[in-house]
């Protein structure tokens, strides 16, 4: 089979990007990605099995941007400025990629390695950004399920306009962020 010059397997996960970034997740189609990537449908075989492969590839394109996007947002910092810098890195990648997050939410639990590893990647992350708290082994678990749920739970009423009452964002997210903050130095 030809394949299309300059068409590749990266640049078919871009465009299904794009899509789930603008009109959302559930506009991703292989007719939509095909008609975005200037080929015919068959063509996108030659890159990704089926709309399920794709559907892999973006989840884990997806999973290893918010990985980076983590990991540069924490470079060379501890304790509480690595958290905010964290929680902050986490809000703006939900804002800038809010399709590629709605697919984040729904990879199913696998025994796929490539997904559990690009998966385990923000977890490292913050749980490095939360070493100055002393926590360790199930303590430093749980301190990350509840810092993303945070910042989840704001993001996710933020997206969807919930919150109507006219007073700063920031000042609220950063509020929250230091209630988890105070919360973590409470733990015995």
């Amino acid at each position: 089979m030809s394949r299309r010059a300059g068409l590749d397997r990266e640049g078919v996960v871009r465009a299904a990007a794009a899509i789930a970034d603008t009109e959302g997740a559930g506009a991703l189609t292989l007719a939509a990605v095909a008609a975005r990537a200037g080929v015919r449908i068959p063509s996108l075989y030659n890159h990704i099995a089926g709309l399920d492969g794709l559907r892999h590839a973006l989840a884990l394109h997806a999973l290893r941007l918010l990985a980076d996007a983590l990991r540069t947002a924490a470079i060379g910092r501890a304790s509480d400025e690595a958290v905010y810098a964290v929680a902050d890195a986490y809000r703006a990648f939900v804002k800038v990629h809010p399709g590629l997050y709605e697919i984040i939410q729904r990879v199913p639990p696998t025994t796929d390695p490539d997904i559990q590893a690009a998966s385990r990647a923000p977890v490292e992350v913050a749980l490095a950004a939360l070493t100055g708290y002393g926590l360790a082994g199930d303590d430093a678990i749980h301190a990350v399920r509840a810092l993303r749920s945070a910042v989840h739970g704001f993001v996710t009423i933020e997206m969807t306009g919930g919150f109507g009452l006219p007073v700063n964002l920031d000042e609220s997210f950063h509020r929250l962020i230091t209630i988890f903050i105070r919360g973590l130095r409470q733990l015995p």
